[in-house]
C-alpha cells in the first residue's frame, strides 16, 4: 500500500496536535497563577499570621527606651564659605568669596565625592561621609570644578579682590 505525500504530512499533524493536548485536561484556565504559601501559613515567608515579631527572635535585655544617635548633620557648621555636598549636587553651586578666603566642602552624601578643578592648583581625596576639605583662595578669579567619581555634579567658586 502506498500513502502519499501529503497523507503523511496530514497524519503527523494530527497526532501532534493530539498529543499537545494530552497535558492540559481542560481543567486549569490557560492564565492560572500559582498561589504560593509558606509554612508559617502566611505568603511571606518567616512572619506569623497576625502577628507583630519574629517568633525565632531572642529578646534582648536591656535594649528598651534607646533612642537614635543624634544626626551628625546636625553638628557640621555650615557658614558663609562652606559648600555642602549633598543629593549629588554642591551646595551652593557658586560661591562667591575675597581673595584669602578658606572654604571648606563637607560631603553630607552616603557615596564618596570629591573636588576636582578643571584647572588644578587644588584637589581634595575622596570625601567620605561627614568628611572636610578646606582650600585658601589666594588670587581673584573664577575656579570651576567638578567631583571627578560623579561629573555630572559642578560648581563654581568666584574669588573677588
Amino acid at each position: 500500500m502506498h500513502i502519499s505525500r501529503a497523507t503523511a504530512c496530514a497524519a503527523a499533524a494530527a497526532a501532534l496536535l493530539s498529543v499537545s493536548a494530552c497535558g492540559s485536561g481542560g481543567d486549569a484556565p490557560d492564565n492560572a497563577t500559582p498561589t504560593i504559601v509558606f509554612a508559617s501559613g502566611t505568603d511571606t515567608p518567616g512572619m506569623v499570621p497576625g502577628g507583630t515579631s519574629m517568633p525565632d527572635m531572642p529578646d534582648m535585655p536591656g535594649m528598651t527606651g534607646m533612642t537614635a544617635p543624634a544626626s551628625t548633620a546636625a553638628s557640621v557648621p555650615t557658614g558663609p564659605n562652606d559648600v555642602i555636598i549633598t543629593n549629588f549636587a554642591f551646595a551652593p553651586a557658586t560661591l562667591t568669596v575675597t581673595a584669602g578666603t578658606t572654604v571648606t566642602w563637607t560631603n553630607r552624601d552616603e557615596e564618596p565625592h570629591n573636588v576636582s578643578p578643571a584647572a588644578g592648583g587644588f584637589t581634595s581625596p575622596n570625601l567620605g561621609t561627614g568628611a572636610t576639605y578646606t582650600f585658601t583662595f589666594t588670587t581673584a578669579g573664577s575656579f570651576t570644578y567638578v567631583c571627578s567619581i560623579h561629573p555630572f555634579m559642578h560648581g563654581t567658586v568666584v574669588v573677588t579682590a
